[in-house]
């Protein structure tokens, strides 16, 4: 059983169709999407007919459950007001069918991988999508988080950052994101944008687990150039950040 995992595409299609470009050249069983699909980027409906098209499982992710029934944004700076203003647009941009797909996204999602072997997806953690799991967390709070769920693979997003750690008999992964990748600068300052998607794909063969963390670059010309089609608001803000 080969699964594809994906996540935080946040309405990058350019970089979800080089992820996909790259999948149909392989057998995979089955992708898998964990939430935050549409919001914070310039293409939210186009992502989201993709996955429609798809037809694969989804999770709901923290921005998903925003548009659907948006709260407060908390605006500290300039930039979080930015933010606010882009995620509207980006709601904005969405059609009744598309908030129907939307509704359609589940909390958690669960595949079975062969013999007693499964693979439970969630965005932040199976308890909430807000959670954030992280390699340092500690196993008592990642004890809380996932309750009584338990599999042979745990996977989640949410956090932008790949992971691979142990817990208990489970393994935790965090795909990364396909479509707002971060990349600390050594000394600190801004987190950088590569223009490259993060996902991974999980495989189970004769009780053996196997697990590939892939980035495939693209164009940053295609993306700025997708940006520029729009009338997102703080387009330029929005790009200066990518490399």
């Amino acid at each position: 059983m080969r699964v594809a995992i994906l996540s935080d595409i946040h309405g990058n299609l350019v970089a979800l169709e080089a992820v996909l470009s790259e999948l149909a050249c392989e057998p995979i069983d089955q992708v898998v999407c964990l939430g935050d699909v549409a919001v914070l980027g310039p293409q939210p409906r186009q992502v989201v007919g993709r996955l429609r098209d798809l037809n694969c499982p989804v999770v709901m992710g923290n921005t998903d459950a925003w548009v659907l029934n948006p709260w407060p944004h908390e605006t500290r700076d300039e930039d979080s007001v930015r933010v606010k203003e882009v995620e509207e647009w980006c709601a904005a941009q969405l059609t009744a069918a598309d908030l129907d797909t939307l509704r359609t996204f589940q909390p958690t999602i669960e595949i079975a991988l062969g013999g007693d072997a499964t693979l439970l997806g969630y965005h932040g953690s199976p308890h909430s999508y807000h959670d954030v799991m992280r390699v340092t967390t500690p196993d008592e709070e990642i004890g809380r988080m996932v309750g009584g769920r338990r599999a042979t693979v745990m996977a989640g997003g949410h956090t932008h950052r790949p992971m691979l750690r142990r817990f208990e008999t489970a393994t935790l992964i965090n795909p990364g994101s396909v479509g707002l990748p971060f990349e600390v600068q050594p000394g600190g300052g801004r987190p950088r944008n590569p223009t490259w998607a993060e996902y991974a794909v999980v495989t189970w063969q004769d009780g053996r687990l196997s697990v590939d963390f892939r980035r495939v670059p693209y164009d940053l010309a295609e993306l700025q150039a997708a940006v520029r089609a729009t009338n997102m608001p703080h387009a330029e803000w929005w790009l200066q950040d990518w490399t």
